[in-house]
């Protein structure tokens, strides 16, 4: 195994094992993206989305680029959701202006009982990237690993892409749960052990993305989504050589669900910036820690609203106290079309505004 440097700026970690810190870190979805001009500029050098994230210099690259411009307190894994059911043989492919299909899509009864977990090795693109980035870290800040969740996958697996209705797999889901429960079995297997070889390879905390949770109705989120993101979790693995690798666990549009969301064994809950994190934080208690959630459109604002729209995210959650943990971030991922400057200010403000607010409490 790699040897990697000694951590210098863990105060993420801290933060999610809800142990004290100096000021609330910061990282941000989709931090490596197209609003960073030297981010096209290697997607141009790459010559297509899969060609940058299945190149493990090209993906430790671009993750790195956020880490280099803004004092974040994370670095998190370029990579795509869609590799493990790329992995699967579902056939990934990217249409430019309309996002990620696949070649063969889960319609069939017999489609779905082929389905297997894939070959890890498959993925050995995204292992080797993880290791290359840690190491190129240098121990700056800690680097999170992640992937999709069953129910989101599932949704790209059965749509055959993205959806707005999601009417292919919402009729599976209510005329053939039989189906829709094999698919999400295999595929908490699969996340579960795909996160742990990312862990293996560096991964100093996880994060699962259940993007399109929201989608379903109560009652089917908890037995289709949420059930199978504590299946991953009963798999994960929770260290390291005897350091705690914390998860993270994100429902967008799951505001309504958070008190069962911090029951399924992770650290920490994302929330979307339609939550009170107030509320929020006296509905979790001493659970978990959160992180969130300021709406990325705040970023098109001039940098005092910025300001002040962060001092809101921060009053909201109050000084962290004993048990208590936040780690900032936008309530979804940042826009292509934001400024990198105003980045800078937010991450300004995150820093100052929460020492002050620790210092006065």
């Amino acid at each position: 195994m790699p040897q990697f440097s000694p951590l210098q700026n863990d105060t993420f970690l801290r933060a999610l094992a809800r142990q004290p810190t100096d000021y609330t870190p910061v990282w941000l979805m989709r931090q490596a993206g197209r609003y960073l001009p030297e981010y096209r500029a290697t997607r141009e050098r790459a010559g297509s989305f899969l060609g940058l994230a299945k190149n493990p210099d090209y993906a430790t690259e671009v993750t790195l680029q956020p880490v280099d411009r803004f004092p974040i307190d994370a670095a998190i894994l370029f990579s795509d959701i869609l590799t493990v059911p790329d992995a699967m043989g579902l056939g990934l492919y990217f249409v430019d202006g309309e996002g990620p299909k696949f070649e063969r899509p889960l319609r069939t009864e017999q489609d779905v009982m082929a389905l297997r977990a894939p070959d890890l090795g498959s993925l050995d693109y995204v292992f080797k990237a993880v290791t290359q980035i840690r190491t190129e870290l240098n121990g700056r800040v800690p680097l999170i690993g992640f992937s999709g969740s069953p129910w989101t996958l599932a949704c790209y697996m059965v749509e055959g892409g993205g959806s707005k209705e999601y009417h292919t797999i919402k009729k599976m889901l209510y005329n053939r749960p039989d189906l829709m429960h094999h698919i999400l079995a295999t595929n908490a297997t699969a996340v579960a052990q795909y996160l742990n070889a990312q862990i293996d390879a560096g991964a100093q905390a996880v994060m699962i993305f259940d993007s399109w949770g929201g989608a379903l109705a109560d009652g089917a989120y908890q037995q289709f989504s949420l059930h199978y993101m504590q299946q991953v979790m009963a798999q994960l693995k929770r260290n390291k050589d005897g350091v705690p690798v914390p998860a993270i666990v994100f429902t967008k549009g799951g505001g309504q669900w958070i008190e069962e969301i911090a029951d399924i064994g992770a650290d920490a809950v994302g929330l979307d910036w339609t939550v009170n994190m107030a509320r929020a934080r006296a509905l979790v208690g001493h659970k978990v820690a959160l992180q969130g959630n300021l709406d990325p459109a705040i970023l098109f604002a001039s940098p005092d609203q910025i300001r002040s729209e962060v001092a809101k995210v921060l009053s909201s959650f109050g000084a962290p106290g004993p048990g208590s943990g936040h780690v900032f971030n936008l309530g979804h991922g940042i826009s292509q079309f934001t400024q990198p400057e105003a980045v800078a200010v937010m991450v300004d403000a995150i820093h100052t505004q929460s020492r002050a607010l620790r210092s006065a409490a």
